[in-house]
C-alpha cells in the first residue's frame, strides 16, 4: 500500500514490486499488438511506401522516388470522384440519422420495456445477411420491372428510373447502414433523464424547445458516435456504388479497385488514393475520440 497525493491509502499490485512486473501487461498485449502490427501497421507503412512510386506496377522494384500520385489526385476528374464519394457518405449518414433518431427513441422510451431487446433484434436481422444479398434485392426492387415499379403502375403512378443512379446509392447505403445508426442512438436515448423534460414543461417549454435543450444535448454522444460510424462505413463502401450505381457513380473504394486489380494496373496511384482515404477516415475517428464524450452545454 501507499498513499497518494490527497493521502488516501491505495493499493499497489504486486506485479510492480517484481524486477520484472513491466513485463507482465507486455505480456497481456502481446497478441493483440503482434496482431496489429502484421495486419494493419505493416501493410498500411507498405501502402504509404508504394503511393510514392510513380506508376508501379506488379514485379516493378519499389523505389520511392516522389510525389507524384498525390499530384495526380488534384485531377479535377479524380477530385469529383472523391467529392462524390464525400456525398454518398454524408447523404447516407443525414438520412440515417434522420430516419434513424425517431425509432432508437420510439423503442428506448416509449415501446414497452419486455418488447425492447426483441424490437432491437427484429430491426438489426438484416444484418444477419449478405451486404451482397441486400444491394441484390435492392436491384430487385428499383429495376424498371421491379416490385416498386410494378405498385405505382398499379396504382396509376408513374414508373421512377431509379436503378443505376445516385438516389439508389444512397437508399441501399442507407438500409446497410441504419441499423448501426439506430443501435448507438439507443444507447444513449436509454439514459435519457425524463424528469429534465417534465420538469421543461412545467417551466412552459414547448416540445420543440425541449427537445433541442433537452432531448439532443444529452444524447449527444450517441449522435456523435452513429454519425462518424455510419461516415467512416460509408466512405469505403464498396457494393453499394458498384451496384446500385451504375457507371456514373464511381467513388474512391471502386476507384481504388480499378488501380489495383482493373486494367489500368496502377499500385502507385491506387496506394495514395488510399492513403488519401486512410487519413480522412483517421481524421474521423480522431474527431469521435475527441467530440463522442463531450455533452454540449446548455
Amino acid at each position: 500500500m501507499q498513499m497518494d497525493a490527497n493521502g488516501e491509502i491505495t493499493t499497489v499490485p504486486k506485479w510492480r514490486h517484481s524486477p520484472f512486473g513491466w513485463l507482465q501487461p507486455l505480456i497481456l498485449l502481446a497478441p493483440a499488438g503482434i496482431w496489429l502490427l502484421l495486419l494493419l501497421v505493416l501493410p498500411t507503412l507498405l501502402i504509404i511506401e508504394l503511393s510514392l512510386v510513380p506508376g508501379i506496377r506488379p514485379g516493378d522494384l519499389v523505389i520511392p522516388s516522389g510525389f507524384d500520385n498525390y499530384i495526380r489526385i488534384l485531377d479535377p476528374l479524380y477530385l469529383r470522384v472523391i467529392g462524390r464519394s464525400l456525398f454518398f457518405a454524408v447523404g447516407t449518414t443525414v438520412i440515417c440519422l434522420i430516419l434513424g433518431f425517431p425509432v432508437a427513441y420510439w423503442i428506448a422510451q416509449m415501446a414497452p420495456r419486455r418488447w425492447r431487446n426483441l424490437l432491437l433484434i427484429g430491426f438489426v436481422l438484416p444484418l444477419w445477411t449478405s451486404s451482397l444479398l441486400r444491394s441484390y434485392a435492392w436491384i430487385t426492387i428499383l429495376r424498371p420491372t421491379g416490385l416498386l415499379n410494378t405498385v405505382l403502375t398499379s396504382l396509376g403512378l408513374p414508373a421512377l428510373d431509379l436503378l443505376n443512379s445516385s438516389a439508389a446509392v444512397l437508399i441501399g447505403m442507407s438500409y446497410s447502414l441504419l441499423p448501426y445508426m439506430v443501435l448507438i442512438l439507443y444507447a444513449s436515448l436509454e439514459k435519457l433523464d425524463q424528469r429534465l423534460l417534465e420538469a421543461a414543461a412545467d417551466l412552459g417549454a414547448n416540445p420543440t424547445k425541449a427537445f433541442w435543450k433537452i432531448t439532443v444535448p444529452q444524447s449527444f454522444t450517441g449522435i456523435a458516435a452513429g454519425s462518424f460510424l455510419v461516415f467512416i462505413t460509408g466512405l469505403g463502401d464498396f457494393i453499394n456504388p458498384e451496384l446500385l450505381g451504375g457507371a456514373s457513380s464511381m467513388t474512391a473504394a471502386r476507384l481504388i479497385y480499378n488501380q489495383f486489380l482493373g486494367a489500368t494496373q496502377n499500385w502507385g496511384f491506387g496506394s495514395a488514393l488510399s492513403t488519401i482515404l486512410i487519413l480522412a477516415v483517421s481524421i474521423a475517428i480522431a474527431l469521435l475520440i475527441k467530440f463522442g464524450d463531450a455533452t454540449p452545454k446548455r
